[in-house]
């Protein structure tokens, strides 16, 4: 990202968020595996605390289910679908990001493939939580219900030629074989990037 796409969307936020809230905004940045959320939370929450709005990034793959869950129900193939999620506990997380100064949430380690309870913690500073996952605008029960959270909601849109090709590559840098890699892409991931383009809620902002 150059800093040029970052200022403007930067400035898109801005002009949707209302300087006279009372609490904590939050900001939804969604798309589909490999769209390239994590990528971009970081420079935009820098660019948000740089105008004078404290902004953190708080990721929702912390709400993987546990391995353990997954293969008890079938669904360890499956990781990273929407039925492989915490909804619930993901959904008082993002209640009390709008009016608890303290929130502590879970990260998800991606080397170890698992969640870490009570890694992070969003303080009274911040003024703007970036809520950034695959599932912030997908029209599916319970997941449509945390439209009315977000105070602005952003959907990064990538042709999936490119999906693809970045999916690919983020498995072989975890250390799967080109074979093993397309298999893991192909099988999950674009998948579910299928299924969010079926089940799309409308966004504030679509980016680029």
């Amino acid at each position: 990202m150059t800093s040029l796409p970052i200022d403007a969307l930067c400035d898109a936020v801005l002009s949707r968020l209302s300087p006279e809230a009372e609490g904590r905004q939050l900001v939804a940045l969604s798309g589909a595996p490999g769209a390239g959320k994590s990528t971009l939370s970081e420079p935009l929450a820098a660019g948000l605390t740089a105008r004078g709005y404290r902004a953190e990034v708080v990721p929702m793959d912390g709400f993987h289910l546990d391995n353990r869950l997954l293969e008890a129900r079938g669904l360890l193939p499956r990781k990273g679908a929407p039925e492989t999620f915490d909804l619930g506990g993901f959904t008082r997380m993002c209640k009390a990001l709008k009016g608890e100064d303290h929130v502590i949430y879970p990260l998800f380690d991606r080397a170890r493939d698992i969640a870490i309870a009570g890694a992070a913690e969003v303080g009274p500073e911040v003024r703007i939580a970036i809520v950034e996952g695959n599932y912030l605008l997908f029209d599916e029960p319970g997941w449509r219900e945390l439209a009315p959270l977000w105070d602005v909601s952003i959907r990064l849109e990538v042709p999936l030629a490119e999906l693809e090709a970045r999916l690919v590559r983020r498995w072989l840098d975890h250390g799967l074989d080109q074979a093993a890699a397309e298999t893991r892409a192909r099988g999950n991931d674009l998948a579910n990037a299928a299924r969010i383009a079926g089940a799309k809620l409308p966004a504030d902002i679509n980016w680029p």
